[in-house]
């Protein structure tokens, strides 16, 4: 750090000297080109130098240049940059620009012009996703695209996210959207253990490959995805060379130190023992109250309850050691964290072409260490992205990258083996046993560090992804295009269990998971772009799909290993368990999709996609989904031409239908399974057919104002969406007598209304520089029709779909405080009064785990060679459950696990008046599933902030470098909630019902990062 400070300070006087050189004055007006006004703020820059001016109200300037032949550089928010040689009295004219509004984005099959568009696209460029220490892109698009939801699961490395666009639209399939790399549409469902919590297979990709995303939220934008697109679309495109452009080679390479954002506040030693005392007090209290043992007086019953809490917890778990003293006082938190987790990251890529070819080549290497112990993450890879143009018809290329990762795993949070639960363990405990000096294991649970000692779990992938293209010009308005492509996933699990541990039994197990999903997808299209004359634009796409995905899983189980020598499965005696799968799905699809614009005024959008998939049955075996939409450019009309105000005014309007095919392989089929039992081979009915299955279907209507105002200064969308998905594809119950317990079929109703808002905004443009960007997004999530099915789901309280309410509410008690007389819980009755009883407890709605609104909020500020960005994320409305309430805040009824300090609220006495119950493990009260546990989930985080510094490029000249800049960011700095947890945890990541539960999950990251980019 010594040595970067100095370097800084040597380039701030270098660049000091350069100023302080003789040279002329050269001075002049720069107008408006339109109306020939005088431009205030305009920057004026020696090109190649880092001497600025700006220009005054009037349009006047004057700036000091070296001696010698100069270039000026004009630049203005809203107006077309110029480069003219500096002479004097200069009388500049700048033309007014749409800079953002003619930027050309992604669309399904084809590219066009931001301005043009008449569906909701999202774009989410590199420069908000390279570098960032995220667990994977995705975790780089929070806050960064209105009504684009992202829920990480845990702090563990590798682990799924979940993604939602514009809400959830179905129950039982899948609402992860469909991602396609470069036109392939790739895997995104975890293929590893299925008794562990998902990994996720984007996160094999390098964030710094990725050019930009574009997110297709409306039906318009991602209809021409069919089948697959109800749940919205993300286009990711990678980085490409460019013609005639001398060959980059950019270096990246960055460190981190990690540590949790937040944690749970337990009690000490001293605190644990005196709430043990409280209890004892509680529980002989109310035993002689209420006649239950036969004490002669209270102080009797307090004692005999002392002396069992005593000697049963407090003297046989502090293994001789003076818990009276605290002597020992262990802090069973920290021990599951690593301290200062270091990531180190490395990327090179080289980029550049000539007239017919350009090319995209890269490698990076990247080694993480979780916050928690035993979990890390290493992935390396490398991509060749290459194009070239044989002729003036002919073009073609591909898009390849080969990665490999290792994710040394850990268990989910519902096993003993996590390190998440060590946070149960008493602080009176040691860590070491007194005795022996070996690690503790007569601890209150099995002591996970034995199973961070003597167990691993060990995933490799191996993952090859790209395609290959052929682009024909048959005439100037009409081409050709071939891709074919493929994505191939290998994984291989390894895991082992010691003897030593709750996992290996005594015994030592291991097991292996073998894993292959292998994805071939062809794209073939026209593109018809006529010449309709000046004012008549027309462009057509017409062409079909075909998808086919082969998947393979097996898995074996083994136990009785004579020594931990051997940490796999071939050092096991005995063979429990295997089994092995295989699957098949295709989708067969023709698209047909028109674009036309007249005058630049008037623009109208219309798509059709026929899809076949293998996923439903014979008798609805098609579906076709379509979508029209519309705009008008208002700013274009003659009453807005001349507005000084606006700048740019888009109306639009859109509808569209798309489907949800996510329900996996042979649900329309009567299945049968195999009986394992030995000896005794045989089939069991799994699965009842309906030829009638077809696929969920999305309604969804949008209307939407693009604008630009004051010189393209404030730019903006606002959007009002509504989605109707009917078809829903639900089990249905039926009686046990038929020998089964559901049937799949498509019935009921969800819909999704929101708004969206996204404003982007020069503050201050010149030497100093400050940007705006701000999006928000509300979303209603109702379930209309279910038929009167109930289905559950969540992890502690109850989670359910029912009609007219939010998919996912909590339901169960509701807690309404404490009875000051006696120390019970009370809570609301099915009479609408307060009870005690908790099975007399009214069953209600508590509250739902989807958030009202999300967003984000970015500035940007840059000052010569310096730049800092601040980025705050936030989300509002939701109800987060703590399902390990019922043990760290169960007041020792349900196992004397250590106690958050909110049980030193805990009741003490008749008349005391809190919000916390009576304690005690015979008594107590307060310890069941309730609302007591569910929080306010809303929070504001500071997600990133990063301050770098540009080399001047005087430096970079003698050093015969392009460009160098050194940074240093920060993620997840600060959290502001009424969670006493982190707020950013789902123990079931991907579940429509079940979300927003807590379950000692492993909480986010705060991350230190200093790094270092170099261009030559």
């Amino acid at each position: 750090m010594k040595r970067i400070i100095s370097l800084i300070t040597c380039m701030w006087l270098i660049t000091t000297v350069a100023w302080s050189q003789a040279g002329s004055d050269i001075s002049g007006r720069v107008t408006d080109s339109k109306d020939n006004s005088p431009l205030s703020g305009v920057t004026v820059t020696v090109k190649g130098k880092e001497i600025i001016t700006q220009t005054d109200k009037n349009g006047a300037f004057k700036i000091q240049i070296p001696d010698g032949p100069q270039i000026l550089v004009f630049t203005f928010i809203g107006y077309t940059e110029l480069e003219l040689p500096a002479t004097s009295n200069m009388q500049v004219s700048l033309s007014s620009t749409e800079k953002t509004l003619n930027e050309v984005i992604v669309v399904g099959y084809g590219k066009a012009v931001k301005k043009d568009v008449t569906g909701s696209i999202a774009k989410v460029g590199s420069k908000d996703i390279q570098n960032v220490q995220a667990p994977s892109f995705e975790s780089a698009l929070q806050g960064k695209a209105a009504g684009v939801v992202i829920e990480s699961g845990s702090g563990k490395l590798g682990q799924g996210i979940k993604v939602s666009i514009r809400g959830t639209s179905s129950i039982s399939a899948s609402s992860q959207p469909l991602y396609v790399i470069d036109g392939l549409p790739v895997i995104t469902s975890s293929q590893s253990d299925p008794n562990n919590d998902p990994t996720n297979p984007l996160a094999d990709i390098n964030p710094n490959d990725i050019e930009s995303v574009e997110i297709l939220k409306d039906a318009s934008a991602a209809a021409i995805y069919g089948a697959r697109a109800a749940n919205g679309v993300v286009l990711i495109t990678t980085k490409k060379g460019r013609n005639n452009q001398k060959t980059t080679i950019e270096v990246n390479a960055f460190n981190s130190w990690s540590n949790p954002a937040r944690k749970w506040k337990f009690l000490d030693a001293q605190q644990y023992v005196d709430l043990i005392e409280l209890a004892a007090k509680s529980d002989g209290t109310y035993d002689y109250n209420n006649g239950i043992s036969g004490y002669p007086d209270v102080n009797s019953a307090i004692a005999d309850y002392k002396d069992f809490y005593e000697s049963n917890i407090l003297d046989y778990f502090s293994l001789g050691t003076d818990w009276k003293k605290a002597a020992v006082n262990t802090d069973w938190q920290n021990l599951l964290y690593n301290k200062d987790a270091l990531t180190h990251q490395v990327d090179v890529s080289a980029y550049g072409g000539d007239e017919k070819t350009k090319f995209y080549v890269s490698g990076f290497y990247n080694k993480q260490d979780a916050i928690v112990i035993n979990n890390r993450f290493y992935r390396y890879g490398g991509r060749l992205n290459l194009d070239h143009a044989a002729s003036e018809k002919l073009s073609f290329g591909i898009n390849l990258s080969v990665d490999c990762s290792q994710l040394n795993r850990v268990s989910n949070d519902n096993a003993f083996s996590t390190p998440g639960q060590l946070v149960a363990q008493l602080p009176i405990s040691p860590l070491y046993d007194p005795t022996t000096g070996a690690l503790n294991s007569n601890t209150l649970y099995s002591n996970s560090l034995f199973d961070a000692q003597f167990n691993s779990d060990i995933q490799v992938t191996f993952r090859t992804l790209g395609n290959a293209y052929l682009n024909y010009q048959f005439f100037p308005s009409l081409a050709f295009r071939s891709e074919i492509g493929a994505d191939i996933l290998n994984l291989e699990e390894d895991a082992f269990q010691g003897k030593e541990t709750i996992d290996g039994g005594g015994v030592g197990k291991a097991n292996v998971i073998i894993s292959q999903s292998a994805s071939l997808n062809t794209n073939n299209y026209f593109t018809y772009t006529p010449n309709l004359g000046d004012k008549n634009k027309l462009n057509a796409v017409a062409g079909m799909s075909y998808l086919q995905n082969d998947s393979k899983f097996a898995s074996s189980f083994g136990e009785n290993i004579p020594s931990d020598a051997i940490k796999n499965l071939s050092g096991t005696t005995l063979i429990t368990f295997a089994n092995s799968s295989g699957s098949r799905y295709t989708f067969l699809s023709y698209f047909l999709r028109g674009n036309y614009s007249f005058d630049n005024k008037y623009l109208v959008s219309a798509s059709i996609r026929a899809d076949a998939s293998s996923r439903f049955g014979p008798n609805n075996r098609y579906g076709y989904f379509p979508a029209i939409s519309a705009g008008w450019v208002l700013s274009q009309e003659k009453f807005l031409q001349n507005s000084k105000v606006i700048n740019f005014l888009k109306l639009r309007a859109s509808w569209g239908q798309t489907g949800n095919a996510e329900i996996g392989e042979g649900s329309y089929l009567a299945l049968y399974g195999v009986s394992n039992y030995p000896n005794l081979p045989g089939y069991i009915p799994v699965s009842l057919s309906n030829p009638d299955l077809q696929w969920e279907k999305t309604k969804q209507t949008d209307i939407g104002l693009d604008f630009a105002i004051l010189h393209n200064r404030i730019t903006g969308e606002l959007d009002y969406y509504k989605k109707m998905t009917t078809d829903l594809l639900l089990n249905v119950n039926v009686p046990f007598t038929t020998g089964y317990s559901s049937y799949l079929k498509n019935l009921g109703s969800m819909e999704n209304e929101g708004y969206e808002i996204t404003l982007n905004s020069t503050n201050l443009d010149g030497v100093f520089r400050w940007n705006t960007n701000f999006n928000i997004g509300f979303n209603k999530n109702k379930v209309l029709d279910i038929q009167g099915q109930v289905i559950e789901g969540g992890f502690g309280l109850t989670q359910r779909a029912i009609a007219g309410q939010p998919i996912g509410v909590f339901y169960g008690q509701q807690f309404l405080g404490v009875d000051p007389q006696t120390g019970d819980a009370l809570y609301m009755g099915t009479d609408g009064k307060p009870t005690s009883d908790y099975g007399q407890a009214a069953l209600m709605v508590l509250g739902k785990s989807n958030p009202d609104f999300t967003g984000g909020f970015t500035n940007t500020f840059s000052y010569k060679g310096i730049d800092l960005n601040v980025f705050f994320t936030f989300v509002s409305g939701n109800k987060i459950y703590n399902a390990a309430g019922v043990y760290m805040n169960g007041g020792f009824y349900n196992g004397f696990d250590n106690q958050t300090t909110e049980e030193l609220n805990a009741w003490t006495g008749e008349g005391d008046v809190t919000n916390t119950p009576r304690v005690g493990y015979f008594y107590g009260s307060g310890y069941q599933n309730s609302s007591r546990f569910l929080y306010d989930g809303s929070y504001i985080r500071l997600k990133n902030v990063s301050l770098g510094y540009n080399l001047p490029k005087s430096l970079m000249d003698a050093w015969h470098i392009n460009s160098a800049r050194l940074y240093i960011s920060g993620t997840n700095l600060w959290t502001s909630t009424k969670y006493p947890g982190d707020p950013e945890v789902n123990t079931e990541t991907f579940g429509n019902i079940g979300g927003g539960q807590d379950f000692y999950t492993i909480p986010q990251a705060k991350t230190i990062t200093v790094g270092l980019n170099v261009k030559f």
